[in-house]
């Protein structure tokens, strides 16, 4: 999942990683916010998100994932 307030940032990721012919995007958000929404949705694998955006930042949302996630027996 891709997560970053710039689309053009959002976008070279995204061609970047699609090359690859093991990966897949599953997911994008433009803000720590929506990506906490999309999260529980795009069940992806890894996140690659920026520190710095508007409404949440990164780090926020990354504490909000961490809480979210159910830790194994």
């Amino acid at each position: 999942m891709l997560v970053d307030d710039q689309e053009m940032v959002r976008v070279g990721f995204r061609m970047i990683l699609q090359a690859e012919h093991d990966l897949t995007v599953v997911g994008e958000a433009g803000d720590g916010a929506a990506a906490v929404e999309l999260a529980d949705r795009a069940n992806a694998d890894v996140v690659l998100m920026d520190v710095r955006m508007p409404r949440m930042d990164g780090i926020e949302a990354c504490r909000l994932f961490v809480s979210a996630t159910p830790t194994p027996e």
